[in-house]
């Protein structure tokens, strides 16, 4: 196995380990401060790769339905580059957030394979765009293409519920 390839799966591997153990804490005060709040959620996922100055040159749009403290993972492979996201929608008393975690890998043919990660917690509110950008800013980066992720995060509604409101039983 090639060393660079085995290195990259420890250090991918490690990441999961690490970012699991980091949030196992926020996934357990939500089931016991807030059993009833874990109602599912739809991500609304467009993630597109821009070229210069906001020239789409790739657009894809996707919906996922989870229930909060449950990622969703998307994938985008290109040429040159493999990005690999889970977003993590948590819905709290004192502030919804989402935690983004990305990977990349890289093939620079003077370089070899590179590996980022990242990890964040953003603010969200329901209906509300996040852009998410696995490979940063495109001014810090001059080489590649800028790959944009916009998601929103709204409460799941059904086709019997469409607006969302909940039925109350009366006694």
């Amino acid at each position: 196995m090639n060393q660079r390839l085995f290195l990259v799966s420890i250090i991918c591997l490690l990441t999961n380990i690490l970012a699991a153990q980091e949030y196992s804490e926020v996934i357990e005060e939500m089931s016991e401060t807030n059993p009833g709040r874990r109602r599912a959620v739809v991500l609304d996922i467009n993630a597109r790769v821009l070229d210069g100055e906001d020239i789409v040159s790739w657009s894809e749009s996707d919906q996922k339905t989870t229930i909060p403290g449950t990622p969703v993972s998307i994938q985008l492979v290109g040429a040159n580059v493999v990005v690999v996201v889970q977003f993590t929608p948590f819905i709290r008393r004192d502030g919804n957030v989402l935690v983004a975690q990305g990977q990349v890998w890289i093939n620079d043919p003077d370089n070899g394979v590179g590996y980022f990660t990242s990890i964040q917690t953003i603010p969200m509110e329901f209906d509300e765009p996040i852009h998410f950008f696995p490979l940063g800013q495109s001014s810090e980066l001059d080489a590649l293409s800028s790959i944009e992720i916009i998601l929103t995060v709204n409460p799941y509604r059904d086709a019997e519920n469409p607006r969302g409101h909940h039925h109350q039983r009366r006694q």
